[in-house]
C-alpha cells in the first residue's frame, strides 16, 4: 500500500508535468524550433525568402496553440452534455 507521502509526491510530479504541457515557455520553444527547422530546410532547398516563408509553419503552430483551448472547452461542453443525456 502506498503511503500518503508517496501519493503526494506523485501528485506534485503530475501537476508539474501538466504545468509544463500548458506553459508559455514550452510553446515558445516549440515555435522557435519549428521556425528554425523550416528556415533551414527552405534555405537548403534554395527558397528565395526562407526566413520570411518559415513564418508560415511558425504562425500555424502559434495559431493552433491559441485555438486549442477554445476548441477543448467547446468539445468538453458537448461531451458532458451528451453523457448527461445518455444516463
Amino acid at each position: 500500500m502506498k503511503s500518503i507521502e508517496d501519493i503526494l509526491k506523485r501528485n506534485t510530479r503530475v501537476e508539474a508535468e501538466k504545468a509544463w504541457e500548458t506553459s508559455l515557455t514550452r510553446r515558445a520553444i516549440i515555435a522557435l524550433i519549428t521556425y528554425i527547422t523550416a528556415a533551414v530546410f527552405l534555405k537548403l532547398i534554395g527558397n528565395e525568402e526562407p526566413f520570411i516563408n518559415a513564418l508560415v509553419p511558425f504562425g500555424g503552430y502559434i495559431f493552433s496553440t491559441l485555438s486549442i483551448p477554445i476548441i477543448k472547452t467547446w468539445w468538453l461542453a458537448r461531451y458532458f452534455e451528451k453523457s448527461e443525456t445518455d444516463d
